[in-house]
């Protein structure tokens, strides 16, 4: 599975700390992390919650990555703009009870996480425990296991229901405000991991006429 690591403007000190807790659980498992920023607080492409959650629409609906971490300061901003994107479906996770229930029950496609919060003495722990709950095993089995069936429907209308409200995400991309949508994808190594993994042709070529003639070269 290809986890993407998103981490916002306030909290981007504790990149490094997210980063390798992430990558203690999830690398072991088989699962390959990229790390689309920020990476430091001084980092020229600054994100906030609002491009954490477009970002997750562009690296989810482009199949760039199956799964993205993301966050901020209470986790709340971040759920709310990513759920506003089409074929996204976002958690607030603060403990491992959370990522256990959200996988069996919800089995969505993100996770946002608060890294100001609560976010206190072994809170690295927390969060390998919290990444152990969400990646080790099956998830979507339901819980408790004799309301799975249920679960496992209502996901699905769910996700029709979400199908119904929201446009797709290419024209998304091609309405939302282009200044917004070239800082949410100007971060360091973004042109680098999307490229080599975005298999949505609509998309990738979109995004390639935005990032200009040094895309088209590497892509």
């Amino acid at each position: 599975m290809k986890i993407a690591l998103i981490i916002e403007n306030s909290q981007a000190a504790k990149s490094a700390i997210v980063h390798d807790a992430l990558n203690a659980v999830a690398v072991p498992l088989g699962h390959e992390v990229f790390h689309y920023g920020m990476y430091t607080p001084e980092d020229k492409a600054s994100l906030t919650y609002i491009m954490n959650g477009l970002l997750t629409g562009i690296l989810l609906n482009s199949g760039a990555a199956d799964f993205v971490v993301t966050g901020c300061g209470t986790g709340t901003g971040s759920m709310l703009a990513a759920n506003a994107m089409p074929g996204v479906f976002c958690g607030l996770i603060i403990d491992p009870t959370d990522a256990f229930l959200f996988g069996q029950i919800n089995d969505g496609n993100a996770i946002a996480m608060p890294y100001a919060k609560g976010f206190g003495w072994a809170a690295e722990l927390n969060l390998q425990d919290v990444y152990r709950k969400l990646f080790e095993g099956e998830r979507g089995l339901g819980y408790p296991k004799e309301r799975a069936e249920i679960m496992r429907k209502n996901r699905g209308i769910l996700k029709d229901l979400k199908a119904v409200t929201c446009h797709d995400m290419l024209t998304v991309l091609k309405n939302v405000d282009q200044d917004l949508l070239k800082a949410t994808i100007a971060g360091e190594k973004f042109q680098e991991y999307f490229f080599a993994n975005a298999t949505d042709a609509g998309i990738r070529d979109y995004i390639k006429g935005l990032v200009g003639t040094k895309a088209l070269e590497n892509a």
